[in-house]
């Protein structure tokens, strides 16, 4: 084969992203020469009507192109990332342990990406969260109870396919059991097989039989599997456990090839060809190198690696003819969204906007397929069912008698979740209550006393993770030392749980906090949220 023709396929295995509200020229040109997706981030998000004018722009392009996202729908939120999602999140889902709720969420979801022109979601994280201490996935796991997690698997895969959208199991074999984050180190996984197929690994089987169109990998070095690679380039792990034991047949895309975990030792180019020779079909790049230089690099890379003799042409063919399968899936679920007669006008309404397929099933009822500017009604209700409370001796009573103090206090950022969500609990008590009065501390600015301002009012303690920062949790003690009735609030895991009144809401979303505060507060939000 031809190196023109090598290069097409290259491309064809490529997720980049790209910095702006629009195509770039070179998406553009990529996309006449084989390039067959691209994935979406928060930079690349305003609105819905403007990311239905973008995901328009591509498919005037390439009408099959795979536009992916990773929307977790919880505190890692893309779509919503202006103002916090309006749906709870995987631990949330995981706390009410309703597998219908869990799908009708992802089927909301769903049908809002759907809208938008997204195709395909890094979603949903399948990590069984075993080690309360993992930095960096949290309460985006379903839970601790492999079982647990299975199920919701299953219901969110269902109701996100069921709107149309692919869905991608991440991250394989299992990123809940570590203390490392991928993005800076390589974690290690020491459980033995037994361990493994006991907990990790039951989330992936309940995702393959739900149909699940994509899995992605963990940079994780699981040495019963694998002692000397990564599972996102170890064949043993792609091949002989995902695709023999397992029987996965859709497409296997690696987390972003740029992290550390991977790239830290293989460079870029180097993870990127080792991915593909060990099984994975797509390479996601572009959260941090989002330029067409480094989408030539690879596509290089990839080229000399098969005329190299380190990439065989065939498994560069194998995997884009995967690429190409979910594009014809993607395709087919967008015709079927937007009814019979869309499927009779052929291939050229696929390049259509928004308006051809915004008015998908439920739209005029408020289900998939409606706008979504004032929030998911579903995700609120979901918020609101993960809430749990617990009192002890002489506990404040609920809603709160009085405009209360709020103290926030900010962990370090995580990459995953990003620096400009908004989080909290004050801002939209406030908006409930008036004169409601705040504070946010950070492991820099936290004072002696963090109460300071709450004399003579209810106060309230806002935390994330409080078990994880020592920080935190001593500037929590010294409040509750001299403000035994104060009202903690966790945003994050709750392992643990301190004061006479304990509020969880197992994520810090938009939907979490509008909960919490229509509980401290007494009263409901204004619908426009």
């Amino acid at each position: 084969m031809g190196e023109s023709n090598l290069a097409g396929l290259a491309a064809a295995v490529l997720q980049p992203g790209f910095v702006g509200t629009a195509p770039p020229p070179w998406i553009c040109r990529w996309l006449g020469a084989g390039l067959g997706s691209v994935v979406l981030f928060s930079r690349n998000v305003v609105d819905p009507a403007q990311v239905a004018a973008l995901t328009a722009a591509l498919r005037a392009e390439r009408p099959d192109v795979i536009v992916a996202i990773d929307e977790e729908a919880g505190d890692v939120t893309r779509i919503e990332s202006g103002r916090g999602s309006s749906r709870p999140g995987n631990l949330a889902l995981g706390a009410v342990d309703d597998p219908v709720l869990t799908e009708e969420v992802a089927r909301d979801l769903g049908g809002e990406l759907a809208a938008a022109g997204i195709t395909l979601n890094y979603a949903p994280d399948v990590d069984v969260n075993s080690n309360p201490d993992n930095p960096v996935i949290g309460v985006r796991s379903f839970g601790a109870d492999p079982a647990l997690v299975a199920r919701h698997t299953t219901a969110w895969v269902r109701g996100l396919q069921a709107a149309g959208v692919a869905a991608c199991a991440k991250h394989f074999p299992g990123h809940g059991d570590t203390r490392v984050d991928s993005h800076h180190d390589l974690p290690r996984i020491t459980a033995d097989r037994q361990r493994l197929h006991a907990v990790e690994l039951g989330p992936f089987r309940a995702a393959v039989a739900a149909g699940v169109q994509a899995v992605m990998t963990g940079h994780l070095l699981v040495p019963a599997l694998d002692p000397g690679l990564p599972a996102t380039l170890s064949e043993r792990i792609l091949g002989g456990l995902l695709r023999e034991e397992m029987g996965f047949n859709g497409v296997v895309v690696t987390d972003a090839v740029e992290m550390r975990a991977v790239a830290g030792r293989y460079g870029l180019a180097g993870a990127a060809v080792r991915a593909l020779a060990a099984g994975a079909d797509a390479i996601c790049v572009g959260g941090e190198h989002a330029d067409e230089q480094t989408a030539r690099h690879l596509r290089d890379a990839i080229v000399a690696a098969v005329i190299a003799g380190q990439l065989p042409e065939e498994r560069l063919a194998e995997a884009a003819k995967r690429v190409g399968q979910l594009a014809a899936w993607t395709v087919a679920a967008r015709a079927e969204r937007a009814g019979p007669d869309v499927l009779k006008a052929g291939p050229d309404v696929l390049k259509a906007g928004p308006d051809v397929l915004k008015a998908g099933p439920g739209a005029a009822q408020g289900g998939p397929g409606a706008a979504q500017a004032d929030g998911s009604a579903v995700g609120l209700l979901a918020a609101r069912r993960a809430v749990r409370i617990t009192t002890g001796a002489a506990a404040t009573p609920l809603p709160l008698a009085a405009a209360p103090h709020v103290v926030e206090f900010e962990p370090p950022p995580n990459i995953a979740i990003g620096t400009a969500t908004p989080w909290g609990v004050a801002a939209p008590l406030a908006e409930l209550v008036p004169g409601t009065t705040s504070a946010r501390w950070s492991e820099a600015t936290v004072p002696t006393d963090p109460t300071a301002g709450a004399a003579g009012r209810p106060l309230v303690l806002v935390v994330r993770d409080l078990h994880r920062h020592g920080w935190m949790r001593a500037a929590v003690d010294r409040a509750l030392t001299g403000r035994p009735d104060a009202v903690v609030v966790e945003l994050g895991v709750p392992a643990l749980v301190v004061g006479s009144v304990h509020v969880a809401t197992h994520g810090a979303t938009r939907a979490a906090g509008r909960a919490v505060a229509e509980l401290l507060g007494g009263g409901a939000l204004s619908p426009g949220w």
